[in-house]
């Protein structure tokens, strides 16, 4: 399958998980939400690798530098991307999130060495901003969806955004010169999740804070497994297969279009349809993922 293919794939998938996270997200707060999706996605993620054999493709070093991944971009990140959508919504804090492509595209020229051509730096700028104009545009005026109002401080949520991109674009630059190697995608994705599972383990045995916020529900446990599957089962070990052969700044950008895609989501949710923004930056989206596509 083609490596641009894998990324947008990996996108849609992360716009479906996030109307199944927001619910349990609030409701048990960001970290334990955290701490039973990842027991979902660990548990299945492994079952999945001893199933197809790919653990044995895990060599010594693999260990260590998957595990260090996993706690900066699972453990880290998307502990700092749900509390950002508890206190700004999804889709504005997808608009935050989005910056990882930028962060990406920077750090995978400083430390790969990768390049776009001219026309790919256009088509990566149309598509950012279009990202960032259907979510900061994307609203109509009349829309009061819980999802939308903003809960405790606007500065931290912002903060939270932002290191959340951070870590993702970091937790995946640092795989690629590994995933060139032939690990296994599915192993490797085992192995994040559990160092990131257990130090989040580690987290709430010394700070209350980490603790769930209410009992967990039945409900929650459909919403929470479903995120996992889709997410950081299938999401997330799409993208360290397109890593396999893909340029990293790529990736990030294909898979960056996660915000345009949850807002025809959110149009079944709210029952309207978009507003100008939405149109307009999922016009910019399509028209700078056309250009890295035929770069």
């Amino acid at each position: 399958m083609p490596v641009e293919l894998l990324a947008l794939l990996a996108s849609l998938c992360w716009a479906f998980s996030s109307l199944f996270s927001a619910g349990p997200s609030q409701r048990l707060g960001a970290f334990a939400f955290s701490r039973w999706r990842m027991l979902f996605a660990a548990s299945l993620l492994w079952a999945l690798a001893a199933w197809g054999g790919g653990a044995a493709t895990l060599h010594g070093s693999a260990w260590l530098l998957l595990a260090i991944s996993g706690v900066i971009g699972i453990s880290l990140g998307d502990t700092a991307l749900f509390a950002c959508m508890n206190r700004l919504g999804p889709r504005r804090s997808g608009i935050l999130f989005a910056t990882h492509a930028l962060m990406s595209a920077v750090l995978a020229w400083a430390w790969l060495d990768e390049r776009l051509s001219a026309w790919g730096v256009v088509g990566a700028a149309l598509l950012v901003s279009g990202v960032m104009l259907a979510v900061a545009f994307g609203k109509r005026a009349d829309e009061g969806h819980g999802w939308e109002q903003t809960q405790g401080s606007l500065r931290w949520g912002v903060a939270l955004g932002l290191l959340a991109a951070l870590c993702q674009a970091v937790a995946t630059l640092m795989l690629k010169p590994l995933m060139s190697t032939g690990v296994d995608a599915v192993a490797a994705s085992a192995m994040r999740m559990s160092a990131a599972l257990g130090a989040h383990l580690l987290l709430v045995a010394l700070w209350q804070g980490a603790r769930a916020k209410a009992p967990i529900r039945r409900s929650d446990l459909f919403h929470t497994g479903m995120s996992a599957l889709l997410a950081m089962v299938v999401g997330m070990t799409l993208i360290l297969q397109a890593l396999k052969t893909g340029q990293a700044n790529l990736v990030a950008l294909l898979s960056s279009v996660t915000p345009v895609m949850i807002l025809p989501l959110l149009w079944v949710v709210y029952r309207k349809s978009p507003a100008w923004g939405g149109w307009a930056g999922a016009a910019g989206v399509v028209a700078g993922t056309s250009l890295l596509l035929t770069r």
